[in-house]
């Protein structure tokens, strides 16, 4: 059972001054800082046609214990502008960020102007943040001509640079968006650089993992440059989890706990509204945002509440293949990705939505990929091709309700993938219902290439599929189609590396076959 003094620390941490006795205001607003605080940068998110959320982190020495920070309340000042320059500022205030949150601040102006720029910055401790830029979403159903987004996953510190949002700078995106394993919890053989400390299990753990990627300046950019919407995968907790049953089959009460700590992590280094504030391991991830007329763009949360993974080896819970005649469990009716209420609460959003294109951004890859020639049937069991009958259900109800456009965008497999998806997924001479668009990595190592190659053999419905390139994805939003460039890095290795269109796809609105440009 939650205590009370649980219970009070963590409404103070969302709620700001109202819960602060006056003898935490006066300490909060005494403190003086003799270098920045600001070591992990400042972002936004999550627009709406009248706020966004603004972010940061106090952490002097952010690769220390607590960030360097006293184990005080801190007040932080925020002011929104209309100008880069910050002259107009349009509102301000201030917040309070606690210990128990490692002094991070999640701050939603309301009032705001739709559809325009703004910028802004934070002061703590006599000290400013530099300036960032946000944009709010248009007007529901207001007319909107065109959305420019990028698309990332998967960026292993130690595996490679950054370099890829240092690019998306020069694109000037509406809106980033990030499938997943924003962080990785474990240690690579293969180093560029280092995370030089271990494994990842307790909260302290998580969070200096974050503290340590958020050091990175082309991330730190390209947050301060755009607003951003997240969705996690399995390395923001633990390789190939499945709900509360982790790769190694731990004890659940065990697991829970090390999910809990990474989720606290998580939200406190996101720039997430405040109704994803987690309580234990339990966190409301699952989300949409609309753009006008023209998209509606849904996370959907594929890690948290879905079923173990089918026919796992002795000892073994984590992916694995399995061949379907061997392993009834796979086709199972209940077996679940999202779970029941986010799977309800998707196609209520969807059978609603008014928008030209809905794009559904989740983790991992939904295309159909027997990894076995005919007649054998082998599939890896930790993305939708080991949860076969929850895909149907969701590419049926696409079909049935005659859903706008829709377009899959995923991650996770450290490769650029394009494909159709048909209804019935083995059968593909099923009508196809949707593209997919898979990123590939920021920087994480990838299976080697004889793998694709084999994949676009034995499966004629991928049309791209390969590995040998780290970078992200451009998508070009308009009402009358949708175009997904495919960004090449020359190499992760070094931080100055050049980029190229490795090819550009086309999906022309009423129809869901994606062509190359």
């Amino acid at each position: 059972m939650t205590s009370r003094r649980t219970f009070l620390t963590s409404t103070l941490a969302v709620t700001g001054a109202t819960l602060l006795p006056a003898r935490l205001l006066h300490a909060a607003s005494n403190l003086r800082f003799s270098s920045t605080p600001f070591t992990l940068g400042i972002a936004s998110g999550y627009p709406t046609p009248d706020s966004v959320v603004l972010w940061t982190r106090l952490a002097p020495s952010p690769l220390e214990p607590g960030g360097g920070m006293p184990a005080e309340v801190v007040a932080v000042d925020w002011e929104i502008a209309s100008d880069d320059r910050m002259k107009s500022v349009v509102q301000h205030g201030t917040a309070y960020a606690t210990p128990d949150w490692a002094h991070s601040v999640h701050i939603e102006p309301a009032g705001l102007e739709p559809g325009r720029d703004y910028w802004y910055r934070f002061e703590a401790g006599g000290v400013r943040s530099a300036i960032g830029r946000t944009r709010t979403a248009p007007e529901y159903g207001a007319a909107l001509a065109r959305l420019r987004l990028g698309l990332v996953c998967c960026q292993h510190y130690e595996q490679g640079y950054f370099t890829a949002y240092r690019h998306m700078l020069a694109d000037e995106l509406d809106l980033i968006v990030h499938v997943g394993d924003y962080i990785y919890e474990g240690n690579s053989a293969h180093k560029v650089r280092s995370h030089n400390v271990p494994v990842a299990f307790t909260l302290e753990d998580y969070r200096a993992r974050h503290a340590l990627y958020r050091t990175d300046r082309d991330l730190a950019n390209a947050h301060a440059a755009s607003p951003w919407l997240v969705i996690w995968d399995d390395h923001d907790v633990s390789n190939d989890y499945a709900g509360d049953v982790s790769e190694d089959d731990d004890d659940p009460e065990l697991f829970l706990a090390r999910r809990a700590a990474a989720y606290q992590a998580y939200y406190e280094h996101m720039p997430l509204p405040r109704w994803a504030v987690p309580s234990g391991p339990a966190m409301r991830l699952y989300a949409e945002r609309s753009f006008g007329d023209l998209a509606s763009i849904v996370l959907l949360d594929q890690r948290q509440y879905r079923a173990p993974e089918a026919c796992p080896p002795l000892g073994r819970a984590g992916g694995h293949r399995v061949d379907e005649d061997k392993c009834p469990e796979l086709d199972a009716p209940e077996r679940t990705m999202l779970g029941g209420r986010q799977e309800a609460w998707v196609q209520g959003h969807l059978a609603s939505s008014q928008t030209r294109w809905n794009l559904l951004a989740q983790g991992t890859l939904m295309a159909y990929n027997n990894e076995a020639p005919l007649p054998q049937h082998r599939y890896w069991t930790d993305a939708w091709n080991g949860y076969p009958a929850a895909r149907e259900r969701l590419t049926r109800f696409l079909a049935e309700r005659r859903i706008s456009n829709p377009v899959v965008l995923s991650g996770d497999i450290h490769a650029f993938v394009v494909s159709g998806l048909h209804m019935k997924a083995a059968d593909l001479n099923s009508p196809i219902i949707a593209p997919e668009f898979v990123t590939t990595s920021v920087s994480s190592d990838a299976l080697p290439e004889q793998y694709f190659d084999t994949a676009r053999k034995l499966n004629s419905n991928l049309l791209t599929a390969t590995g040998e390139h780290r970078g992200y994805m451009r998508l070009d939003i308009t009402k009358e189609r949708l175009q997904a460039d495919l960004i090449a890095l020359e190499t992760v290795k070094k931080p100055d590396s050049t980029r190229s269109t490795l090819i550009s796809y086309v999906v022309e609105a009423g129809k869901a076959v994606p062509v190359p440009a």
